[in-house]
């Protein structure tokens, strides 16, 4: 279920200063820091402490050029220094890395005083297919409260100070009523939610499908079967995540639809480019090389094909993309294939 959030913009804008954290300079970290710190006490920390000092001497993360850095933003290589910076009821740590830097982060925060616990990765756990929240509770166990933001947000638009709405998703009231008064105010809404499960698949699937759909942009198959794709796209993965305990109308929401056209469509979408580069003929560690990012879609194609496969759930796109990933298909072969399948064999 999505609640509405209880605060509007403007009374969020008076909320009492909070000290925040983000764990990890990326892109997305980094636009995230720069939109709290005007409101907030806000820590960017990266594990880089040569590449942290350039950033902190030229105001600018490599990562996002052109977009200069708040001056209250603080910026810092001191993992210790940085957790204790968010330490207390009132402070929030986020955790902004890919799926595969989860867990090695959350091992150096066991036994460190943390409050409140937010991840911004979305993805399956390679090896173990496990969803972010299920890697936090291995870790760290429950005594920790912790959700997942997510939702449509390009980093660069986020940075510039453009509108965005996310979804924090939380088995924990005090949580989600804790980051939505934190984050929800001027250009960001925020969303709560009690649907974990929902929310992390919708944010994982819908990169594998963002490759599927710039195979087909690239091949020129035209705008009929991008709204295809999305859609069909969209029921796979609510039928995924509704076997997994994902309650549906999640998946009608910010985190599935409203994430999913953003990644399909938007030419800021990494996984996008990775399928455009696939249909140009383009060697997958090519195509990522150029990226310079990591482009999630495409280790959890393959943990994803890995789960629908052991849980029996019909996911012909994911499987038709992991196909061309890692199993040397051809784009134009694997769209005869979908096209050949019989839509009476296939769920709604």
């Amino acid at each position: 279920m999505q609640i509405p959030p209880e605060n509007t913009p403007d009374t969020a804008a008076k909320a009492a200063p909070r000290r925040i954290t983000v764990l990890g300079a990326g892109a997305w970290g980094t636009a995230v820091a720069m939109a709290l710190a005007g409101r907030h006490d806000v820590l960017l920390w990266g594990r880089n402490g040569e590449a942290m000092a350039a950033m902190a001497a030229s105001g600018e993360n490599s990562y996002l050029p052109g977009f200069p850095l708040p001056p209250q933003l603080r910026i810092s290589a001191d993992f210790d220094a940085a957790v204790a910076h968010a330490a207390g009821e009132h402070g929030l740590l986020i955790a902004a890395c890919p799926v595969a830097g989860l867990r090695p982060m959350l091992q150096q925060l066991k036994n460190k005083a943390i409050g409140n616990l937010v991840w911004l990765c979305k993805g399956f756990e390679g090896g173990t297919g496990l969803l972010p929240h299920q890697i936090v509770q291995e870790v760290l166990g429950d005594a920790i409260p912790g959700g997942a933001l997510s939702g449509p947000s390009f980093a660069q638009e986020v940075a510039r100070g453009l509108p965005c709405a996310l979804t924090i998703a939380s088995h924990s009231a005090a949580l989600r009523a804790s980051v939505v008064s934190a984050l929800h105010g001027g250009t960001i809404r925020v969303y709560a939610s009690e649907d974990l499960v929902g929310v992390e698949v919708g944010g994982a699937v819908k990169n594998v499908l963002a490759i599927a759909t710039g195979v087909a942009d690239g091949l020129g198959l035209g705008l009929n079967a991008r709204a295809a794709l999305i859609t069909r796209g969209l029921a796979e993965i609510t039928r995924l995540g509704t076997a997994l305990g994902g309650q549906t109308e999640t998946f009608m929401g910010l985190t599935g639809m409203g994430d999913l056209i953003l990644t399909c469509t938007g030419d800021l979408s990494r996984n996008r480019r990775v399928g455009l580069g696939l249909a140009q003929g383009k060697a997958l560690e090519t195509i990522v090389a150029e990226l310079g990012h990591v482009a999630e879609g495409v280790p959890c194609a393959k943990a994803v094909r890995e789960l629908a496969r052991r849980m029996g759930v019909d996911m012909p796109i994911t499987n038709a993309v992991a196909g061309v990933l890692f199993d040397g298909d051809v784009p134009h072969v694997m769209v005869q294939q979908l096209l050949s399948r019989d839509p009476r064999a296939e769920a709604a």
